[in-house]
């Protein structure tokens, strides 16, 4: 039986730009298809020149044509948008004339979570890397906004260090890792450059990164926040209304009594506190399993009780997580998948709980 332009089509409905998270047939990336017997040869353009994704999707696209019966060859050509066609394709992606996302609209599932912390140091940016991915393990479509504008370290733990695609100067594609779509300022610059910004600055950079980036339908948001509760982080919880709230300490005692700090400013701002993880909870040793708590005892468990909510589970001080940070490749370890398994269980729990089930079944 003759291959079809139609089996083409359909099967390139499959091929989703790894970027945008959409099918390039619905994205009018397919530009013609030509069929010679068993050679099949698709024309692509891709958003922008020089796609840093564009080996991928290429890949993509001769992978999913092969499996169709009577293909023996498949050439892919990649070309490039023209202005008009990403003009287009802005306006059918981002149709709000206002810088506002979708995210915020009152009938929107994806649940805003900001991760925060008292202070500095407590390992806030691990836990949000590394919850993320575990959420996206389970089947969850997990998004990750670096709020930390001037200590950023997303872009680095999840292993990406090329800058993210812009169209039409206004509509920003957010990169995307392990299965977790994120944006940070530090995608923007060098890792080593300071951003030397004053308080107003800093809130518009926050409200593109809601506004302007195009994420997909989430069912997270995860907001690493900056520590503390000074002008930068209230203004950043007023920008996210009915959001939740998720707190991260040690176990030592002026760590979590500067986190409550945090908690009753969430009260006010109008956040729900959804729960606490404990971070460097305890050291166990890789050689005779004895386990010493290094940052004291105890904190996460009283902090909980005193403010009502659930400890969600307690992560231990260890080289492997680390080196997943320093290396980009979070959940390595799988004692720390593991560990990041439960609670983002628990995690998923409490939120539908809080939020009525507002968020789907797992997926798998």
């Amino acid at each position: 039986m003759a291959v079809t332009r139609e089996q083409i089509i359909e099967a390139l409905r499959e091929v989703y730009d790894p970027e945008l998270h959409r099918s390039i047939v619905d994205l009018h990336m397919v530009r013609s298809v030509d069929i010679c017997g068993g050679a099949v040869r698709v024309k692509v353009a891709l958003t922008v020149a020089g796609c840093p994704l564009q080996k991928s999707i290429s890949q993509s696209i001769s992978e999913r044509l092969r499996r169709i019966p009577g293909v023996e060859h498949v050439e892919v050509e990649l070309g490039t948008m023209t202005d008009e066609e990403r003009k287009r394709l802005v306006a059918e992606l981002s149709p709000r004339p206002e810088v506002r996302s979708a995210i915020l609209d009152e009938d929107s599932k994806t649940i805003i979570v900001g991760i925060s912390s008292g202070k500095g140091g407590v390992g806030k940016s691990t836990v949000t890397t590394n919850l993320a991915v575990a959420l996206a393990q389970q089947g969850f479509k997990v998004g990750i906004i670096d709020a930390d504008i001037y200590g950023f370290s997303i872009p680095h733990m999840m292993g990406v260090g090329n800058a993210p695609v812009v169209l039409e100067d206004r509509a920003i594609i957010p990169q995307t890792a392990h299965g977790v779509q994120f944006i940070s300022m530090g995608s923007f610059v060098d890792e080593k450059t300071p951003v030397v910004w004053r308080g107003p600055m800093l809130t518009k950079a926050f409200q593109q990164f809601l506004g302007d980036v195009l994420w997909a339908d989430l069912d997270y948001l995860l907001v690493d926040m900056p520590p503390g509760t000074g002008d930068i982080a209230l203004s950043m919880y007023q920008l996210i209304p009915q959001g939740m709230l998720l707190l991260v300490t040690t176990p030592q005692p002026v760590a979590a009594n500067v986190a409550s700090r945090v908690a009753a400013m969430a009260k006010k701002t109008g956040q729900t506190l959804l729960g606490i993880v404990e971070n460097m909870s305890y050291f166990r040793c890789p050689h005779c399993e004895e386990v010493t708590p290094i940052f004291g005892a105890g904190a996460g468990e009283a902090m909980a009780e005193q403010l009502g909510v659930p400890l969600l589970g307690k992560v231990p001080l260890q080289v492997e997580l680390r080196e997943g940070a320093d290396a980009g490749r979070p959940l390595s370890d799988p004692h720390t998948a593991a560990v990041f398994a439960e609670i983002a269980h628990r995690f998923h729990e409490r939120a539908q709980s809080l939020r009525g089930g507002r968020v789907g079944a797992r997926a798998k």
